[in-house]
């Protein structure tokens, strides 16, 4: 979490590229993709984030002398490329769609264009900050769906793969949807409330579970939140949280928030049980919170068996996307200038999601008027235009006997791509992770039901527009042509 120098936050063989563009004395402007392929968790979506952190990177980039001392010491670079890199920054334009956006597979969540050795170099970072904080603010979406309007806090910092990941992981869990974490150097950093109630070694360092509480609720009048499960949940912990809420109402102090944590043991049963002591004793307000080894499953099941829980803290399975630990994207190049003009390159596989979509690209994103729902996202290229007063035909790209035509007047249009550096200069401001956690949730109700649902979601299409999908198939049959010649 420290400012340090990230520019060599990069794979080696960025620099070693970038030397060879050097020597070569090739450095056109170039066209990069980051895009993924697979929605984590076998989600009907994801969340992207991260982006902030991406701006700061490419804004402080720069070889200082300790750097250059480094390269210089591995005996691979060569003076004039050393002194190229005392001279670096970033010249180009980067485009990204705004953090927390809903994103699908295949479409570019940032594009750089820029000379090739600079955008071959911002390639890993660019990866690193939106793969794990996209893996992350989808995985907290996906809990507080199962959640259905319940708070949940995101206490997983100590399972974190490292500092970072839990402090970035836990501002990504905030943007997803969770209302704060226990993680207090990322509530101080990014502005996010800080929770939490205390652990089980509070209660075992007093004499009696009721001193503990009676102690704690002293500290803290304004939010009695006690852990009942240190010794026995119904027959003690529950018994003594009733008492102290008891002498609270008697002294006239009752708490704003109060109620009880249960950490262990079988939840729906404990919550249940809690419930109806906790109301035969007058208390119908207090909360139950639950923590233990949560995860979305767990949490739509324990609401499927009726289970009495208010809150929800989710620590290891969230922080770590434990079912999912990756997200998968990567950085395709897709075109070259020539004399002005982008020439489109295009990547082959096997594997028909591993070919790539050529071009300098956007996303145009196409919402059904009457619902506000989105109906498709449409990759095109970046100079088509796009009107809501014409009628709009969209095709599978796979399967392109799937067709539909949209009436004008029947669906509106957004373009998800916005302008983040222009010419090397920053041109976006990004807003507060409370403020992105706010439009997240507008972004998270454009998607159908079908969409959000945890177990086989339907999925959003991601089409391609006509030119593209043209060109994408000249290409191919371009280079398939080649083949057959050179044999």
């Amino acid at each position: 979490m420290g400012k340090e120098n990230l520019t060599l936050l990069t794979d080696f063989y960025e620099l070693t590229m970038m030397q060879g563009y050097f020597k070569n004395k090739t450095n056109e402007i170039v066209v990069f993709d980051a895009f993924y392929r697979n929605n984590p968790s076998e989600s009907g979506y994801s969340i992207c984030a991260g982006l902030e952190q991406v701006i700061d990177y490419v804004k402080n980039l720069c070889f200082d002398k300790d750097d250059i001392n480094y390269l210089r010491n591995l005996k691979i670079f060569d003076e004039d490329f050393l002194a190229y890199l005392e001279e670096f920054h970033f010249t180009g334009d980067i485009y990204a769609i705004p953090e927390g956006s809903v994103v699908f597979p295949m479409e570019p969540l940032v594009k750089v264009i820029a000379p090739i050795m600079e955008a071959q170099l911002v390639e890993t970072a660019i990866l690193n900050m939106i793969n794990h904080q996209s893996l992350i603010a989808t995985k907290a979406s996906r809990v507080c769906y199962a959640a259905k309007g319940d708070g949940v806090m995101e206490f997983g910092l100590r399972r974190a793969q490292g500092p970072d990941a839990g402090t970035y992981g836990a501002r990504a869990a905030v943007i997803g949807g969770c209302i704060g974490t226990s993680n207090v150097l990322a509530a101080k950093e990014f502005d996010i409330p800080a929770l939490g109630t205390h652990a089980h070694s509070w209660i075992m360092s007093f004499d009696d579970e009721l001193t503990a509480f009676k102690k704690y609720a002293e500290l803290y009048p304004d939010n009695v939140t006690l852990l009942v499960d240190t010794y026995d949940t119904l027959r003690s912990g529950v018994p003594n949280a009733i008492r102290v809420f008891k002498e609270l109402q008697d002294a006239g102090n009752m708490p704003p928030k109060y109620g009880i944590r249960l950490d262990s043991g079988d939840l729906a049963y404990l919550s249940k049980k809690a419930r109806k002591m906790l109301d035969h004793a007058g208390f119908k307000e207090a909360g139950i919170l639950a923590s233990s080894d949560l995860d979305e499953y767990l949490i739509d099941s324990l609401k499927t068996q009726g289970a009495k829980i208010t809150s929800w803290g989710v620590g290891t399975n969230l922080i770590t996307s434990k079912d999912w630990p990756a997200f998968g994207g990567v950085y395709k190049l897709a075109a070259i200038e020539k004399d002005g003009v982008f020439v489109p390159k295009i990547k082959l596989s096997e594997n028909q999601w591993k070919i790539t979509n050529p071009g300098n690209k956007t996303i145009i994103r196409v919402y059904e008027k009457e619902t506000g729902k989105i109906k498709a996202d449409l990759i095109a290229m970046a100079d088509e235009i796009y009107t809501e007063d014409s009628s709009l035909k969209l095709f599978d790209p796979i399967a392109t006997w799937k067709k539909t035509t949209l009436k004008a007047g029947t669906y509106t249009i957004r373009e998800m791509l916005v302008p983040v550096f222009i010419k090397g200069e920053c041109v976006y401001t990004s807003p507060s992770v409370m403020e992105i956690r706010a439009y997240c949730q507008k972004e998270l109700d454009t998607l159908w039901d079908e969409t959000r649902r945890l177990v086989n979601p339907h999925n959003v299409y991601v089409d391609l527009s006509t030119p593209l999908f043209n060109l994408k198939h000249e290409l191919l049959d371009s280079i398939n042509n080649q083949s057959i010649n050179e044999r």
